[in-house]
């Protein structure tokens, strides 16, 4: 027999139209394609698996784009997608020309908004409600917000500012941490009662009856709004969200497809925001998710029929190396705390947090708050560790330029994930941090290529010597073993020649990207085209030796995995300039337009950041002469 799923993706049924009984087995089809297709692409599971029912039950009554689904952080899109006709291309998911792992208003007009980071769908929410009003057009927006997401303050400001939109709804995907209390049977007898068509109409008429009772009618509305306020507060616990101006509808039952569906059919019936609190299991239908919904939070491709151990899988990586690191200094120096924002695990912060629970903070997905959080920290004599993905340092560049750069707070920023990033494509590319920390001459930042320089380096930015803001860059995942092979010198930068005599070409890189440098080398040499390669790891402020050894060579090329704009590329060609350097200088980085998602390797072949290019880049720059 035909899937339903399938008959849907042709054209065959309509999902309005599909007969209620057969809803729970779509979700269960959607369920089976889901865990199919991430297993061999990679990508966001335990999310999707969780709002199966949700999505459905979003489709079945809302209508897009003319209703407007808002979706926070975005990576629980997938169900979504593939409603909206893109299941036939799923097997592209995250990988070069396919589709993005998260919306993507240039991919579908289904797509509402972009969204790689957290707390910004209801922001993005009344922004595109109070559009629809001004143009008057017709449409309900619905922000999708993970419970995760009410740990950022970006949230409480789009609550304060709601105002009066009766066309914007927002559901709480809470599934784990616990923002109202559990209410039990009596406050879902209420939800039941408060989503039938006879709640409403009996609502609307009395306040219509009481509106136009002369004298009285006022003071009866005001006595009776007052005291169901009271009763509901009571009863839901929800002041919170009353108080900010919204209606508020819950808990429900996330995965009961048929309660959902009669909760969206009466919010039209709403006539101010509505709040609606659903209750979901993270990795619903795939018991290895359900049991460790981090592990399959962000997977790789995997066999479903041989699981690896998620423990072991994160064992070897740079993230880890930094983690061990901290704790090991933490042993020595009781002043060491460490800050993450919601990433524990993946930060490698989790050795930190068995052994100095005291000194560990995780702030939620607020990394505002974890820079300003770890100044004050720092200006009370803690050295703190601050870890974050390169991509959301993004959003505490003000912090730190204000409360950290400002008044030299004894602060590290372990930046993870720097350069170039697969899979999570535009919204999570690491690239932009260096052109970021590079506009502050004193900020020490470091660029290691290896695990040993790993080591190093952090031993020597956490000790106590080693004060102020101070940031080390490294990549996601593992050493490569070329670079491995180098080892650390312990200097802030190394000559790698064929010979004791300098070459005629240097070619200067760090991080990550050092490797494709290391084989362009390699490749010329035996062209026979000598070329020394210089592999950085302090790239801010750059070595003055760098540069007065660089002054011996005619020809000097610079290669990064960063955005041209304020790059070591742009920085070392000021520094050669300054120094009346009269060769010839040449410096590769990347755009400042969006990277989109695809393996490293393609991405560097790409840009032309891979050793063949580059080696051709060099080669046909000789020819010009």
């Amino acid at each position: 027999m035909q899937k339903i799923l399938d008959r849907i993706e042709s054209g065959e049924l309509c999902l309005k139209e599909l007969p209620a009984k057969q809803l729970p087995q779509l979700c269960a089809e959607i369920r089976e394609f889901l865990i199919e297709h991430v297993s061999k692409t990679g990508g966001h599971l335990s999310s999707n698996l969780g709002t199966v029912e949700l999505t459905v039950a979003l489709h079945r009554v809302f209508s897009t784009p003319e209703d407007a689904i808002v979706f926070d952080v975005g990576h629980q899109c997938y169900t979504h997608k593939i409603l909206t006709g893109r299941a036939g291309r799923f097997d592209t998911l995250r990988q070069a020309g396919g589709l993005s792992g998260f919306p993507n208003r240039g991919e579908s007009e289904h797509d509402a908004f972009i969204a790689g980071h957290g707390n910004t769908a209801l922001s993005a929410a009344i922004g595109i409600a109070q559009a629809k009003k001004l143009k008057g057009e017709k449409g309900t927006v619905i922000a999708v917000i993970g419970d995760g997401a009410f740990t950022g303050g970006m949230v409480y400001e789009g609550m304060n500012n709601i105002d009066t939109l009766d066309n914007l709804i927002v559901i709480l995907n809470d599934n784990k941490m616990s923002i109202s209390k559990n209410v039990g049977s009596f406050s879902r007898y209420l939800t039941n009662l408060r989503t039938s068509s006879s709640y409403h109409t009996a609502k609307h008429r009395t306040e219509d009856l009481l509106d136009k009772t002369p004298v009285v009618g006022k003071y009866i509305k005001d006595a009776l709004s007052y005291s169901k306020s009271v009763l509901r507060r009571t009863i839901y616990n929800s002041t919170f969200f009353e108080e900010m101006g919204f209606q508020y509808l819950g808990p429900l039952d996330g995965h009961n497809i048929n309660e959902l569906i009669a909760a969206f059919s009466s919010a039209k019936q709403y006539f101010t925001p509505l709040f609606v609190h659903v209750e979901t299991v993270k990795g619903k239908g795939f018991i290895p998710a359900e049991r460790n919904p981090g592990a399959f939070h962000g997977v790789g491709a995997f066999d479903t029929e041989h699981l690896p151990d998620p423990d072991a899988a994160m064992s070897d990586s740079f993230s880890e190396e930094m983690g061990l690191a901290v704790a090991a200094a933490a042993k020595e120096d009781s002043r060491i705390c460490a800050v993450t924002a919601a990433m524990k695990y993946a930060t490698g912060l989790h050795h930190f947090s068995k052994q100095f629970r005291s000194r560990f903070f995780d702030v939620g997905m607020a990394e505002q708050h974890a820079v300003t959080f770890a100044a004050g920290l720092a200006v009370e004599g803690m050295r703190p560790v601050i870890a974050l993905y390169s991509t959301f340092f993004q959003r505490g560049y003000d912090q730190f330029i204000h409360d950290v750069n400002l008044q030299r707070a004894d602060v590290l920023f372990a930046i993870d994930r720097a350069g170039l990033v697969p899979g999570d494509g535009e919204t999570h590319q690491g690239i932009y941090d260096v052109a970021f920390f590079s506009q502050f001459e004193q900020l020490p930042v470091f660029a290691p290529g290896n695990y040993a320089e790993m080591r190093f380096w952090m031993a020597q930015l956490l000790d106590a010597a080693s004060t102020g803001p101070r940031v080390i860059r490294y990549p996601k995942g593992t050493e490569q073993p070329r670079l491995a092979a180098l080892g650390c010198s312990g200097r802030p930068f190394d000559r790698i020649g064929a010979e004791e005599e300098k070459a005629g070409i240097a070619l200067v890189s760090y991080g990550a990207l050092t490797e494709q440098a290391l084989c362009t080398a390699e490749m010329l040499r035996g062209q026979g085209i000598a070329v020394d390669l210089f592999k950085v790891v302090q790239i801010n402020p750059l070595p003055d030796e760098l540069t007065k050894q660089l002054f011996d060579y005619g020809r000097i090329y610079c290669v990064e995995d960063a955005i041209e704009t304020g790059s070591v590329g742009v920085h070392l060609g000021i520094a050669l300039q300054r120094g009346g350097y009269l060769g010839r200088y040449r410096f590769r980085g990347l755009p400042t337009d969006p990277i989109d998602h695809a393996a490293v390797p393609q991405l560097q072949k790409m840009y032309r950041l891979d050793a063949d290019s580059i080696a051709e880049w060099i080669k046909d720059d000789e020819k010009r002469g």
